[in-house]
């Protein structure tokens, strides 16, 4: 039975998020010894921002057997890269293996978390009324929770149906109607094949032409499945093949290497074998370096555009009407529905929810011009709270193993939370300075900082988004807690000695 404090449940550990991280976040402090945890998730199911991905076509960009936790392989998959649905049902299987079931609190939407410095205690509120008193907050509802619809005039006036992509509406039926598709992203390049098979007409509205890589993908077959079930060796060897080679793909997508230039060579080979137009080819030609958007991963696209039933405009939308919207260049297009795969809001880079730190500070404010963070973790200022997928914590490879590397330390500094009875435990400001500085010098030699707009920087070119390197590297800027590094303040006396100032591995 939880304790309580008034109204307050007192607890250790809260856990923002049922997605991947948060799933994996609970499981590895259980295996740490931590179970007085609760998951707060705003939805009815598991899943965050799989279980939202119901648009056509919708499924990962990197092979199955790397999107996936390391310690929580799928001999299973039906193909190289799994649909969403399939991904959803590996992430509803970790619930049930793992028993993670009573440890998950539905319909649970946070919408303020204060830090209370002298109990030290994360208070943490819902809408619909709980509250809970934490030792520790990881925050896990991503940046890639939330959705909204873009900044376009004349939005509202629209008569016709509006759909969001990442929030897609299955009530709506596509078939014989005239539909816009605004944005050629990583959404739309799986979303846009789809339509085309079932409107009447497609519009699909480019802002900027991205760098398109062929996509190898192929069902599995039962005989390798068999053979990852009964040699699991087999499917860490595959593994351990595929992130050998996106981290020798960071080569060619982080920095200008003549491995960008091979690359780029199998990108326009691409282009050039599925358009012979030359004026569609010369619209669909990005005029930057490879890696300072995120590459798209399709073979399917380049020929959906071409189909007879399919108009492509190389210009943005600048105005919605109630008929349909106008483009950059002056051309109007009627339109029955509006799909805009536009992403994600993260144009603030804050939280979800208010966030409350030290002396009344909020995250929106700290913020307001690019994130700003410690180990993609910690951010001076907010005690004891433990952000996965915070600043500059992205890359060129499997999410996953990006997340699984901040829950290991996440875990390791809240273990050191409890078991040293602290009050709290907050990065020093100029520990935070010194990591970003050293960050912010990396990026500059980088591609994402080579001079195109995309949504890893701020409108001043701060890039609060992405890690300079691999996983490799990564993993080694994670792989010590530097106690030495954060302000430590106990309940009690502190004790004496070096023990207040040491690495955890």
């Amino acid at each position: 039975m939880p304790k309580r404090d008034s109204n307050w449940v007192l607890i250790d550990v809260v856990i923002v998020g049922a997605g991947f991280a948060g799933l994996a976040s609970a499981i590895k402090l259980r295996e740490t010894g931590i179970s007085d945890f609760a998951i707060l998730e705003r939805a009815e199911r598991v899943g965050g921002t799989w279980r939202d991905a119901v648009y056509p076509g919708a499924e990962v960009d990197v092979p199955a057997w790397l999107y996936s936790l390391s310690f929580a392989p799928n001999p299973d998959w039906s193909a190289v890269n799994a649909t969403a649905s399939e991904i959803q049902n590996y992430i509803e299987n970790i619930v049930r293996r793992f028993e993670l079931d009573p440890s998950i609190r539905f319909g649970a939407n946070v919408c303020q978390a204060a830090f209370d410095e002298r109990e030290g205690r994360w208070r943490i509120e819902t809408e619909d009324g709980r509250r809970f008193a934490a030792r520790a907050v990881i925050g896990a509802d991503g940046l890639l929770s939330n959705a909204s619809f873009p900044k376009v005039p004349g939005l509202d006036a629209f008569g016709g149906h509006k759909i969001l992509c990442a929030n897609w509406d299955t009530g709506y039926d596509c078939a014989g109607k005239r539909v816009g598709v605004v944005g050629t992203g990583a959404s739309a390049v799986q979303v846009i094949p789809e339509l085309v098979e079932v409107v009447d007409q497609l519009v699909v509205f480019q802002r900027t032409p991205a760098w398109v890589i062929p996509r190898v993908n192929f069902q599995i077959p039962d005989a390798l499945k068999r053979l990852f079930r009964r040699f699991p060796g087999a499917q860490r060897a595959v593994r351990g093949a595929l992130y050998s080679f996106y981290e020798l793909l960071t080569y060619a997508l982080v920095w200008i290497t003549p491995l960008t230039k091979v690359a780029e060579g199998v990108s326009r080979r691409h282009l050039r074998s599925q358009v012979k137009d030359p004026r569609l080819r010369a619209q669909l030609s990005p005029r930057y370096r490879l890696g300072c958007k995120r590459p798209l991963i399709t073979s399917a696209f380049y020929p959906a555009i071409q189909r007879q039933n399919c108009t492509f405009v190389p210009h943005a939308v600048v105005e919605v009407r109630e008929d349909g919207v106008r483009a950059a260049d002056g051309s109007e297009h009627k339109l029955d529905c509006i799909v805009f795969a536009t992403g994600y809001d993260v144009g603030d880079r804050g939280s979800a929810f208010r966030l409350i730190g030290r002396g009344g500070r909020t995250i929106a404010e700290d913020w307001a011009h690019g994130m700003v963070g410690y180990k993609s973790v910690n951010v001076s200022g907010y005690p004891n709270y433990f952000w996965i997928m915070g600043p500059n914590a992205f890359g060129h490879s499997s999410e996953l193993l990006f997340i699984e590397e901040q829950v290991r330390y996440s875990v390791r500094g809240i273990k050191e939370l409890l078991s040293r009875d602290l009050r709290f435990l907050d990065v020093k400001p100029q520990a935070q300075a010194a990591h970003n500085a050293r960050l912010q010098r990396k990026l500059a030699k980088t591609t994402f900082n080579s001079g195109c707009q995309s949504w890893y920087l701020t409108e001043s070119g701060f890039n609060g988004m992405m890690f300079p390197g691999g996983v490799t590297a990564y993993r080694r800027q994670m792989g010590k807690l530097d106690l030495a590094d954060y302000d430590l303040a106990y309940h009690t006396v502190a004790p004496c000695g070096p023990d207040t100032a040491r690495s955890v591995r």
